[in-house]
């Protein structure tokens, strides 16, 4: 029995920071990144405010961590991922594309765009740690598999920069149309099904048209 306490809280302290990560969400969601006070971070995960501190030394820290841990462990998978995948890589974008759905729209964490869109102005370093963290990361994976497309043969000789970022423009739009303008609609609106619509005019777009 002796021995069983020190492990409960050994393991309590090693999960509190995802806990105030996971509080951090949900409050900027709530009131936006310039409203949110790391009191109101404290309440909402049941620590106090010092406890925060021992583990992040500023609001900033908390934003900046919150969106490594929640997005960009999440691309350095997916990264891993599509390096190894071996196969058409018009498959590899329908399971990448079903990756950001659950990455992005399934999630709270569908919030984090829509903070950094309403903030860019008055904290413009934010911003730009999101652009290189998230943005670029992302566009850099979805690059890869065009470029690995087009030298296949399988795609066609399209820009692959441009092309990486038709791919992601409509998870953006979703990601928005979820957290503005859906509390607005009649009936839940079916992003699933623009997704699915979006990917399967990409695909034959970017399908190679053999002229011989």
């Amino acid at each position: 029995m002796s021995e069983a306490r020190p492990a409960r809280w050994k393991r309590r302290k090693e999960a509190r920071p995802a806990e105030i990560l996971d509080a951090a969400l949900t409050v900027f969601a709530e009131r936006g990144y310039a409203a949110t006070r790391m009191d109101d971070i404290a309440a909402r995960a049941g620590v106090t405010k010092g406890t925060i501190y021992l583990y992040f030394d500023s609001k900033d820290a908390v934003f900046r961590s919150l969106v490594q841990h929640a997005i960009g462990r999440e691309i350095d998978t997916l990264a891993g991922d599509v390096a190894r995948y071996e196969g058409r890589m018009s498959d590899l974008l329908r399971l990448v594309f079903a990756g950001i759905c659950r990455l992005l729209l399934k999630s709270d964490r569908v919030a984090l765009p829509k903070i950094i869109i309403a903030e860019a102005g008055n904290f413009p370093a934010l911003a730009e740690f999101y652009r290189r963290e998230v943005i670029d990361r992302g566009l850099s994976v979805l690059q890869a598999i065009v470029a690995r497309g087009v030298a296949t043969g399988e795609f066609r000789d399209l820009p692959a920069e441009h092309l990486a970022r038709l791919c992601f423009a409509p998870f953006l739009m979703a990601a928005i149309w979820r957290t503005t303008f859906a509390r607005f609609d009649a009936a839940p609106y079916d992003i699933d099904g623009l997704i699915a619509t979006h990917l399967e005019l990409l695909l034959a777009g970017l399908a190679r048209r053999d002229t011989a």
